[in-house]
């Protein structure tokens, strides 16, 4: 009963904390802002998105007006560009970077396309390969023009194959916020798994403020005083903050889903995440039980974070063969394959053992710890 009643308490004052409300306000704005910042940056490097979502038609490019109706033209009004038209090559060549982005121009003296681009726009390199698509296009046509070919003989010479896609099982997908191969890479690989950990994260940060705060209270003590073991003194004072994280996760895989950014094998992630936050939690033991004022454990736990933040998340960004069975087993890298797989692997099972093991032994140490700590100051 006394184990409830702490639990309880120790619930409360989390849910009375308005600074932890506002950070998992923080969160949201984090994730979001996450989830925004793949889409404009898979949008703007996928020309096909930049049709599909009309933003290539902002994509302004000059000829000069003896070339306007010319098969260049049309080149460039198949790759959805805005042609605008200058008296002469000089006039338009002034309002690159301003009104368009490109201008070009046919040499008069060697009869070769000369194009100047503004490489400074936010755009170019997916506005680069469309114009590049367009000249190529022209210049193809051009020479098939000059064989003195058919419209449909031309036709077929660019493009002999007609391929037809057939959708098989699309009652059984789940839809995907863009389908695009850089923006899943970007979201599974990333951002995902970081949302995820994001809680227990915080959650390290409160279980240190809740020990250290009752040392600044001298209220430490007396709370040891209590007729409760250390183990379940310190199940009282971490349960709620562990259970506030699993269901801040569990949150965000709902709005993940809801942003159309489906979590696979949610009940194997959770349970992953279980463990994953029993190891941030009994490192926010340790601290506390190392430092004596919430100063000292700011300082401890931002280090912490740092290393944890490395270790977790740089493998994402390295590919060393040697070391591939190692990085494979951490976390964040079980968590990207689980995540992003519709269908549940075995083997998953056993990559996880040493995640479950590594969090007990320091939950383990973090007891024996909190325990001879708490004889020493009675």
């Amino acid at each position: 009963m006394k184990f409830i009643s702490l639990a309880q308490k120790e619930a409360k004052d989390i849910l009375s904390n308005r600074i932890y409300l506002l950070v998992i306000l923080v969160q949201i704005f984090i994730i979001l802002g996450a989830y925004g910042l793949a889409i404009t940056s898979t949008v703007i490097t996928d020309p096909n998105l930049l049709d599909q979502w009309g933003v290539a038609s902002s994509f302004k490019v000059g000829l000069p007006l003896e070339l306007q109706g010319t098969i260049l033209e049309q080149s460039l009004e198949n790759e959805n560009l805005v042609i605008l038209y200058f008296p002469s090559v000089e006039d338009g060549l002034k309002q690159v970077g301003n009104e368009i982005i490109a201008m070009i121009y046919i040499s008069s003296d060697t009869g070769n396309i000369g194009l100047q681009i503004d490489n400074n726009d936010l755009f170019y390199p997916v506005a680069s390969n469309k114009i590049n698509e367009a000249l190529s296009n022209y210049q193809l046509e051009e020479q098939l023009s000059s064989q003195e070919l058919s419209l449909e003989q031309i036709k077929v010479i660019k493009n002999p194959i007609e391929l037809k896609e057939i959708a098989v099982n699309n009652e059984s997908s789940t839809p995907l916020a863009l389908e695009s191969a850089y923006f899943v890479e970007i979201m599974y690989g990333f951002i995902v798994p970081f949302i995820l950990f994001l809680p227990f994260f915080l959650a390290s940060n409160i279980v240190t403020d809740s020990i250290v705060g009752e040392k600044e209270r001298k209220t430490f003590e007396v709370l040891l005083m209590t007729p409760l073991s250390g183990p379940m003194l310190l199940a009282g004072k971490i349960l709620p903050i562990l259970l506030f994280s699993l269901l801040q996760s569990a949150a965000w895989i709902v709005l993940l889903y809801l942003l159309r950014v489906p979590i696979y094998n949610p009940i194997l992630i959770m349970f992953i995440l279980f463990f994953v936050g029993l190891g941030f939690v009994g490192m926010g033991v340790i601290i506390s039980m190392v430092v004596e004022s919430t100063k000292e454990a700011n300082s401890a736990i931002t280090l912490l974070l740092f290393f944890a933040t490395f270790i977790l998340f740089l493998p994402l960004f390295i590919d060393i063969p040697a070391f591939s069975s190692i990085l494979n087993i951490i976390p964040t890298m079980i968590m990207i394959r689980i995540t992003s797989s519709p269908g549940f692997n075995p083997y998953w099972l056993l990559e996880i053992i040493p995640t479950i093991l590594i969090s007990i032994a320091i939950f383990v140490f973090a007891i024996r710890f909190f325990r001879e700590e708490s004889a020493i100051r009675l």
